[in-house]
Formats: C-alpha cells, sequence, structure tokens
C-alpha cells in the first residue's frame, strides 16, 4: 500500500475492490461444499431467486387473540433415540445410546456441546469424589476427562481426590471428536419448543431454527434441556422453582500485574480461579435468586450482569500494579442453575445420602462438592415421569428434593444421569417397550460394560 495513503484513503479503496469483486462473482450456480477452514475466496452466489417461505401458517389476530392455525411440519428426521439438549448430560447420553446399539440424533440449541460447563464457563469439576478421595463418577463422563488429559493445554489439577478446571473450548473440541466418532446425527441451532404427544406418549419433538419449524420423530426421548422443556410441553408434572441466576467471566493479564506496586494494596475481591491458560482466572457470580422461566427475568439478569462486570473490573484496575487486568469475556450463556424439577417415580433424596440408601434399580452414583461425605445412589425412577411416556429426564431436571439441588445439577452428576437416560432410552427403543418398563437389570449390565460405576 502506498505509504502515502492515510487510513480512509485506504478503506474507500478497499470497499470499491470489494464491491467489484463482489459484482463479478454473483452467480445463479449453488455453492460448492468446501472442506472445514477452506477458503474458495470471498464470494457469493444466488441459490434462488424470486423465492417465498414455504410452509407458511401465519398467526392471525382474532378479537385481540393470536391464534395459530393448525399446519403440517416437516421432518428433519427420525430416529430411534432423541437426545434434547447437548450438554453435559446429554452428550454422554447420546454417545451411550449410540454405544448401546440404536440409531441417535442430537440437537443443540447453542452451537457447541457442553452446555453451561462449556458456554456458561462453569470450568470447575466439583462433585465427582467422596470421603476418602473416591471418585464415584465413571463411564463416559470420565472418558471425557481422560481425553482432556491428553490434550495439551486443556486441564489443571487433575489428580485422585482433586477439583479438576478444565478449559472451556479443549473441553467443546474433545465432546465433537467423540461424537462424530461415536456416528451420532447432531443438529445444533436449534431449539426444543414443543413435544409430539400421543395419547400420553411422546412420539418426537418440534424445533425452531433457521430451517423454520420443523419435527423429530423418535421412539424414545431424552430430555436434557435443564429446564425440563421437553417432559413439560408434554405433559408431565414437575416442580417449579427459583435459585440464584448468575453470569461467569474470565479475567486476564493476571500474569502482567506489577507485584511491587501492588504491595501496598489489598488485592481486588472478585478476580476468581485460575485457569489452564495462564493468566487467564474464571470468575463466578452468584447472582439473586429469581425465576429462571420468565424470560423479563432473564434479560433483567443478562444486562444487570454484564454492568456489573464491566464496572467490577475497571474499578479492580485503579488499583496499583492491576493496571494490566482486562475482561477476557463474558460467558454466551446465563448461569440458571435450577427451574423445572420432574416428579418422578423416585425421588432422590437428601435423607437417603445421609442413610446411604441403596436402591435396586440404581442407574448412577453421586459425590460431593468437598468429599465432606460418603456416595449417594441414583434410582432409575428419578428419571422416568409419573405418568407422560417415552421420554426420559437427565441432568439438573432429574426428580430430586430442593436439598439435592445443588449436588444433582453438578456436571460429572449430570454425566452420570445422561448415562443412565442414554442407555435406558437405547433399551426400550430396541425392545419396543416404554422407559418405565425396561429391563433395569439389562441397563445396569449395560452401563457397568460402559465402565460406569454403580456402587
Amino acid at each position: 500500500m502506498n505509504e502515502q495513503m492515510n487510513r480512509r484513503d485506504w478503506l474507500r479503496a478497499l470497499g470499491l475492490s470489494g464491491v467489484t469483486v463482489g459484482l463479478s462473482t454473483i452467480s445463479s450456480r449453488p455453492p460448492i461444499a468446501q472442506a472445514p477452514a477452506e477458503s474458495s475466496g470471498f464470494q457469493s452466489s444466488v441459490i434462488a431467486s424470486h423465492k417465498v417461505q414455504a410452509n407458511r401458517a401465519n398467526p392471525t389476530l382474532i378479537d385481540g387473540k393470536v391464534i395459530q392455525p393448525r399446519r403440517e411440519l416437516p421432518i428433519l428426521a427420525e430416529t430411534d433415540v432423541l437426545v434434547v439438549g447437548g450438554g453435559s448430560a446429554g452428550v454422554v447420553a447420546a454417545i451411550a445410546a449410540k454405544r448401546a446399539g440404536a440409531d441417535v440424533t442430537l440437537v443443540e440449541r447453542y452451537g457447541h456441546f457442553g452446555g453451561l460447563w462449556t458456554g456458561g464457563l462453569v470450568l470447575l469439576i466439583i462433585g465427582h469424589i467422596v470421603k476418602g478421595g473416591k471418585q464415584v463418577c465413571q463411564g463416559i463422563g470420565e472418558e471425557i476427562m481422560r481425553r482432556l488429559d491428553k490434550t495439551d493445554g486443556a486441564i489443571i489439577d487433575r489428580k485422585p481426590g482433586s477439583n479438576p478446571t478444565i478449559d472451556a473450548e479443549a473441553a467443546k473440541y474433545v465432546m465433537v471428536e467423540m461424537i462424530e466418532e461415536a456416528g451420532v446425527k447432531v443438529f445444533l441451532h436449534c431449539w426444543g419448543v414443543d413435544a409430539i404427544v400421543d395419547q400420553n406418549k411422546v412420539q418426537g419433538v418440534v424445533f425452531e431454527s433457521k430451517s423454520g419449524r420443523q419435527a423429530i420423530v423418535a421412539k424414545a426421548v431424552v430430555d436434557a434441556t435443564g429446564d425440563g422443556d421437553v417432559f413439560a410441553a408434554a405433559g408431565a408434572e414437575f416442580e417449579h422453582r427459583s435459585h440464584n441466576v448468575g453470569l461467569v467471566s474470565r479475567v486476564g493479564n493476571l500474569d502482567r500485574i506489577n507485584r511491587e506496586k501492588a504491595a501496598g494494596s489489598p488485592q481486588p475481591r472478585g478476580l476468581g480461579s485460575r485457569t489452564p491458560v495462564a493468566g487467564v482466572n474464571w470468575v463466578n457470580l452468584r447472582g439473586p435468586e429469581v425465576d429462571g422461566l420468565d424470560v423479563a427475568v432473564l434479560t433483567r439478569m443478562e444486562m444487570n450482569h454484564r454492568k456489573f462486570i464491566w464496572k467490577n473490573i475497571q474499578a479492580a484496575r485503579k488499583t496499583p500494579g492491576y493496571d494490566p487486568l482486562c475482561l477476557v469475556e463474558t460467558a454466551p450463556q446465563l448461569g440458571v442453575r435450577i427451574t423445572r424439577v420432574l416428579h418422578g417415580l423416585r425421588t432422590v433424596t437428601f435423607a437417603d445420602l445421609k442413610a446411604g440408601t441403596r436402591f435396586p434399580d440404581v442407574v448412577g452414583v453421586g459425590g460431593a462438592t468437598k468429599a465432606e461425605h460418603g456416595e449417594w445412589q441414583i434410582p432409575y425412577g428419578a428419571l422416568v415421569p409419573l405418568t407422560v411416556d417415552n421420554v426420559l429426564a437427565a441432568g439438573r431436571c432429574i426428580c430430586m428434593d430442593i436439598r439435592m439441588a445443588d449436588l444433582v445439577r453438578l456436571i460429572p452428576n449430570c454425566f452420570v444421569t445422561g448415562h443412565a437416560a442414554g442407555v435406558a432410552a437405547a433399551v426400550a427403543a430396541q425392545d419396543r417397550c416404554r422407559p418405565r418398563d425396561v429391563d433395569i437389570a439389562k441397563v445396569q449390565k449395560i452401563l457397568r460394560e460402559q465402565e460406569a460405576y454403580l456402587g
């Protein structure tokens, strides 16, 4: 570029050249599929001209009410097991069901796997060990952790009896690898909005995406949405709870703090805990107790938290020696902890934890946040709705009393309940029975074969 050309001239020239290239490459041919990260140059093509959106059935206003007319929905896929939600529970459920021999489809509303573990930046792994340092959360969840062990820069503090911290991007990558290796069919950027129900049996789920409203038909469905969106839409009974809603962030340049200047000042609060990335901490934010199903509340939390986090970092930077601090990112997912909790055939209770109750239908074992108590069993009935059929809950929305919520919702325990739901859904689909009628011994056998720990 001419050294005498100023920034405005350069941008103007770039803009004009961009227009020229764009006009010269517009055509009516369909775009050619390209390999990952491959570029064919900066261009655009017309896929179809004068197109009108198909399959519309627009709502109308009648007497002040919005009325949605009846319409046929395109079927996006048909599958044995449909897992809705690609968080920590959903990913494990999908892999488990596929390894158990079922045809599996996994649908996720975001563009990545891991849910709050990755998109919510909940990077610390707690809840998988019990008194004495024994790790009780095993199976496919532990396999993900072993993969992270072998991935450079993916995990720290990974040792027996410890609570490791992962890197979100590494975990997203590892889960993509494992999902693809398993052969699970995936649809991202799809939000489950309704259940397909016939005579109290869930037969699939309706999704909204950039492709419009479509349906996936399934023999068995795993609700791993975290909020119980599918079982609620199907008419299953649940308990509506409030909890703290926060927003996690990452702070950078902690390795550039001038310790000499900072020596005479108190360390700023809210700088969090270390991560596998040098100089970067993750910072948790508890937030207020609110209703995580209220969109107006969620909007307010999102905006208020972002302002609070930004102002907190700016205040910290004014502390002598801490001026290099920067806000690396705020999580793209709001930290909703508990909303809907299934009313199931059995309930995971704190009393059973204290008593060490053993269940004949055990499908998993949970741990403690600080190894302060022994292992507790998860009965299969906690995943099964009281009345609605062909859907199983996995993750933070299974049936548990309010004192167990802060254990059940932890990442390792979501791995465990997802694993159980995935295997049970596969058995139900293959044996052509309702999930409530599956052969529990068969489910337990497959779980053990997949290295799950059942006590």
